[in-house]
């Protein structure tokens, strides 16, 4: 059967979907006959990047992650449109300027780790009671969930706790058939770089197109396939 007729009337939401990674994730799932949902917290900015694809799969849902009531309402428009998900794919992240720990302000270590860390539980949480058997969650960690980066303390902090989050979620929902999925990219060609290394060889990553494949083939799995991580880097060192 054809990936496309095994998706169909399959519900993705996506998180941090208007760009990089998230939206390669969105077209791949879209292509593959998923009804897609990005969010982002500009809507103004999501309107027109779903415009932009040009796919009728693709609809665009405003959220910011770290604002529970924000991921409660994202949630319940979902349910009101769609009743139920198969895949929760939490992307949204941010990372911060290298600074050594006796300078990295305070703020900077909230952000990822409200983002990164607690915006994955937030999500999930709320994305559960509408996931049965068969559904997936992937979260997106980074390889900086296993490897730490000097001047990334916050970064590094916030995808190894969202690792162990990770974790402890798949040993919670497995009796109930429902997949969690650590995805562990090594340096993706997206514009996160800017935040930290703007000069970064972006020529030598992977491009957020070939990240997404890997996404679309743990999910599309048979159901009683256990995918635990999906880890994937470039072919030459960036790093």
């Amino acid at each position: 059967m054809a990936q496309s007729e095994t998706n169909k009337r399959k519900v993705a939401v996506i998180t941090g979907g208007s760009r990089g990674i998230g939206l390669a994730i969105a077209r791949a799932f879209a292509h593959a006959g998923f009804k897609v949902v990005i969010t982002g917290r500009d809507e103004s900015k999501l309107k027109a990047v779903v415009a932009a694809t040009g796919s009728a799969e693709i609809t665009g849902m405003p959220c910011d992650v770290t604002d529970p009531a924000s991921v409660k309402k994202l949630f319940a428009s979902v349910r009101e449109q769609y009743s139920a998900i198969d895949v929760l794919v939490n992307n949204a992240g941010v990372a911060h300027a290298l600074a050594p720990v006796e300078t990295l302000p305070l703020e900077d270590w909230k952000k990822a780790i409200d983002t990164n860390l607690t915006g994955i539980f937030l999500c999930a949480q709320a994305a559960l009671p509408l996931m049965s058997t068969g559904g997936t969650i992937v979260n997106n960690l980074s390889v900086a969930a296993i490897r730490p980066f000097a001047g990334m303390s916050a970064y590094n902090a916030s995808k190894a706790g969202a690792l162990g989050f990770t974790n402890a979620l798949r040993e919670e929902v497995r009796k109930r058939g429902i997949r969690v999925v650590a995805l562990l990219p090594g340096a993706v060609a997206t514009e996160i770089w800017d935040q930290f290394w703007a000069d970064a060889p972006r020529e030598k990553m992977l491009s957020a197109d070939t990240v997404a494949q890997a996404v679309l083939h743990a999910v599309s799995a048979p159901a009683e396939a256990s995918i635990e991580e999906i880890r994937i880097g470039p072919t030459v060192g960036v790093l």
